[in-house]
């Protein structure tokens, strides 16, 4: 690590593919372009807009491993790789943010003709059956082994053995390498084209893309601001997504303020006119046009900002700072 890097806040995003285009997309909607410092074909990268942090692009697997180890102050990475680093990952690391994209699940799969097999508990059953059948054990191929194993022991099945899948994993049962598969799919049609389907209480992880901030890196007060600053600005633009903000006459604000006395009072803030959920936007205006007040416009903020994060709070608990 350079002289530069160690005063910096080190933030790793996905090097290539579909996850990498929308986390860079993410950070452009949120006013961060990214520019890369090591030519088209480097790993590493600024934020216009945000001093003080150096970006590493690495691969998912790699962001989850540096988290992990506290290399890494901040990444984005999918969910079911950080689980896969042990049971007890929420002490190493902390989720800051669900990113709404990079969606998941990791899902236990039986082949579909296994017309009587649909739980958890049915394989247990099987397990018993086959063990005692052959004298060997159910094979479950997965890449996921620690996830596979914790979800295996609170459904108390035992009957099985883990077989390390590096490749195509939902292949493993046509191929005789299997019978079972633990899996990560996001519309199951390639489970599905293997013969393969998902148990009904089989979803192990719903997972999608975090921003992770390490709990076990070493972080200085002026990267902890860095991380405030991102933070303002990406938890301003989630906000704005939720809200919008209606307006009326000046000369009327006594009587827009009495109709929409009830949103205030429910969360809803003045904001020149009033700031509130958008799902409450029409019953808003219906109570204005009741009272008689007119026009009333209606427009989306792009940011809302806070003066308090309440995310950075309680990571700057965890790291006792």
């Amino acid at each position: 690590m350079s002289a530069l890097e160690q005063t910096q806040m080190i933030f790793a995003i996905p090097s290539k593919g579909r996850l990498k285009e929308q986390v860079e997309a993410w950070l452009a909607e949120c006013g961060f372009k990214l520019e890369m410092t090591g030519g088209a074909r480097g790993y590493s990268a600024e934020l216009s807009g945000l001093p003080g942090v150096t970006v590493r692009l690495l691969s998912a697997g790699d962001i989850a491993a540096g988290l992990d180890s506290g290399e890494l102050h901040l990444g984005v990475t999918g969910e079911d790789l950080l689980r896969e680093r042990g049971e007890d990952m929420d002490d190493r690391v902390m989720l800051l943010r669900a990113l709404g994209f990079g969606r998941a699940d990791l899902v236990v799969t039986a082949p579909k003709s296994w017309l009587d097999v649909d739980t958890m508990a049915d394989i247990d059953d099987v397990g018993h059956v086959h063990l005692a059948r052959t004298g060997r054990r159910l094979r479950v191929a997965t890449k996921y082994v620690t996830q596979t194993r914790a979800f295996f022991a609170r459904h108390g099945v035992s009957d099985y053995r883990i077989v390390e899948s590096s490749g195509a994993t939902e292949g493993a049962p046509a191929a005789g390498a299997a019978e079972l598969v633990v899996d990560i799919t996001t519309t199951g049609a390639t489970l599905a084209a293997n013969g393969l389907k998902i148990l009904s209480d089989g979803v192990i992880l719903k997972s999608q893309a975090q921003l992770t901030a390490s709990l076990v890196a070493s972080w200085t007060q002026a990267q902890i601001e860095s991380l405030r600053r991102l933070l303002s600005v990406v938890e301003a633009k989630g906000r704005a997504r939720t809200l919008a903000t209606l307006v009326w006459p000046a000369e009327q604000d006594a009587a827009g303020q009495a109709a929409v006395a009830p949103f205030v009072g429910a969360g809803a803030r003045r904001a020149n006119g009033a700031l509130l959920a958008t799902a409450d936007l029409f019953e808003a205006a219906a109570a204005l046009a009741s009272a008689r007040v007119e026009p009333v416009t209606v427009s989306r903020p792009d940011y809302v900002f806070e003066s308090r994060s309440a995310v950075l709070e309680a990571l700057k608990d965890r790291l006792n700072l």
